[in-house]
């Protein structure tokens, strides 16, 4: 019998992550996984808000990339000893979980988009714990949630539905999708700045095709990982830059996400690895 597929998106509790939570919903026939980092019930009131499906299709899980708890020194003085680490328990708990739920499925689509943003300006404004706080979200963050979740995938062996079952706007191949961004690219840094966040994102693309280079080997051209830029999303992260952008390439989080899934669905495994733009178009690493 063909592994019937669901779909995991991490963190969702606001932004891109709520709305692909949202879309997928609305356009798939497919279960959705959630995480939030806290106010799990409140995460999936917002998800639901105003949407008509059945809401047994949606689950919520709490999941912290951060590690970063009250007392860590996020805002302290780079003289401060760093002591925060990564904390995968929430990981493996949420894993553990979707192994109880889904026994005969596989993950087909995973939209992993943790990020938070310190845009340092010049050397002399880079903070050595909100640079590591940095690289621990937007980097060690997802490479920790593939960890857990790329057993979900599918392997070799495993059967996937034929073509005349395929769910609407659905690819074939599963795909982990890392959320990435332009500024990630190093052959494309003319400006540079946002040191910290700019090497984060450059350490996705090289994680997305790691990734990518273990599942040919695990799952040939049934499982494949890329990276991904939204373009700027009217979120908080990139809310202190807004007056800069151009309106039309100012994207609300809705129409981020209707993007991104389009990209998703018409890649083929021969664009793995890489990392690809909300128009469909690679940036080169």
């Amino acid at each position: 019998m063909p592994s019937l597929p669901w779909a995991l998106i991490s963190p969702a509790s606001r932004g891109i992550g709520l709305e692909l939570s949202r879309r997928l919903l609305q356009t798939t026939d497919l279960h959705i996984v959630a995480t939030a980092r806290n106010d799990v019930q409140g995460a999936r009131s917002c998800i639901l808000e105003g949407i008509n499906v059945d809401d047994r299709r949606l689950e919520v899980l709490p999941v912290d990339v951060t590690g970063i708890s009250p007392t860590s020194p996020f805002n302290t003085s780079t003289n401060h000893p760093l002591t925060n680490s990564a904390d995968e328990s929430t990981i493996i708990s949420a894993a553990s979980a979707c192994g109880d739920r889904f026994k005969s499925t596989h993950l087909h689509l995973a939209f992993l988009v943790p990020g938070i943003l310190h845009p340092e300006r010049s050397p002399s404004q880079i903070n050595a714990s909100q640079a590591l706080a940095t690289f621990q979200t937007n980097a060690l963050g997802p490479l920790l949630l593939a960890k857990h979740f790329i057993p979900f995938l599918p392997k070799r062996s495993t059967a996937l539905p034929l073509l005349q079952y395929q769910m609407a706007n659905v690819p074939s191949h599963a795909v982990m999708a890392l959320m990435s961004a332009r500024v990630g690219s190093i052959s494309d840094n003319k400006l540079g700045g946002w040191y910290s966040y700019r090497a984060s994102k450059a350490a996705v693309n090289s994680i997305a095709r790691s990734i990518d280079i273990f599942l040919q080997q695990q799952a040939r051209d049934k499982a494949m990982c890329i990276a991904m830029h939204p373009g700027t999303v009217k979120t908080g992260l990139s809310e202190e830059f807004w007056g800069n952008v151009k309106e039309d390439k100012l994207f609300s989080p809705e129409f981020a996400a209707e993007r991104l899934i389009k990209v998703v669905e018409n890649l083929n495994v021969q664009d793995r690895g890489k990392c690809w733009d909300w128009e469909g178009k690679e940036i080169a690493p």
